[in-house]
């Protein structure tokens, strides 16, 4: 049975399910059109959103309406093959690329790693393979969850409560407005970061900066020693206000 046959064989699936609009979304570029279709048909049912291409012209027109989260590629296409395509492709994006070949010399896989690609297949292949290395790939290109704004921050006397807005000097609570309120959760949910007069401004008509200034130095009275000379509620110059925190 020939490579093809054999990848075609494995590949036999059910009908595809419906899918939800976030699933992974994947390009599917292969000459072969059985081999696109069953291809397609597998990673469906394996939760994957597939479009597929027939060679890397059809490709690109996918690539111009639609965006992917990784490519499954083959090497040996008519025209423009993989290898062409994925450096191409390279020089205008980061999606990952998974390529697929019948090729098995050492010196192909080093090519096609040295194009871009992230990871290297050849055919024949068992279908759960190529989840797998599908898989794997997404995780490893996933980016990095954003940090968790921290709950509870100190700076010299005072204890703030981000999500309560509360802020306790000791055992006393100190009283703060709405505004304030605000504006201390604004600065506090990244710390150290700047926060510009815009986002501080909230509801307040945009660029009314003075406004902010105001109420920053209200705030300032109730948390600095010295006001004239903050050490906690900084101003970024150009940027806004910070929050300088005990660490």
């Amino acid at each position: 049975m020939s490579g093809v046959a054999q990848t075609a064989s494995a590949l036999a699936a059910p009908k595809a399910a419906i899918l939800p609009d976030d699933a992974p979304h994947l390009l599917l570029v292969d000459d072969d059109r059985r081999i696109r279709t069953l291809m397609s048909r597998y990673l469906s049912q394996q939760g994957y959103r597939v479009t597929t291409a027939q060679d890397a012209a059809d490709a690109r027109r996918k690539l111009e309406g639609l965006a992917f989260d990784l490519l499954v590629l083959d090497v040996m296409m008519p025209g423009e093959n993989g290898f062409e395509f994925a450096r191409w492709l390279r020089g205008i994006s980061h999606v990952p690329i998974l390529m697929l070949t019948a090729r098995t010399d050492a010196k192909d896989r080093v090519e096609g790693l040295e194009t871009g690609a992230d990871d290297y297949l050849t055919k024949p292949f068992e279908p759960k393979e190529l989840a797998l290395r599908i898989a794997s790939i997404l995780r490893r290109s996933a980016p990095a969850p954003a940090p968790t704004p921290p709950q509870t921050l100190r700076f010299g006397q005072f204890i703030f409560h981000v999500d309560r807005g509360e802020l306790r000097q000791g055992e006393e609570t100190v009283r703060l407005t709405e505004r304030e309120r605000f504006m201390l959760q604004l600065v506090a949910r990244t710390p150290g970061e700047p926060v510009s007069r815009d986002a501080l401004s909230g509801s307040l008509s945009p660029g009314n900066e003075r406004t902010v200034d105001v109420q920053i130095n209200r705030l300032r009275r109730k948390i600095e020693r010295d006001p004239a000379n903050p050490v906690y509620l900084q101003t970024a110059r150009g940027a806004g206000y910070r929050l300088v925190t005990d660490g």
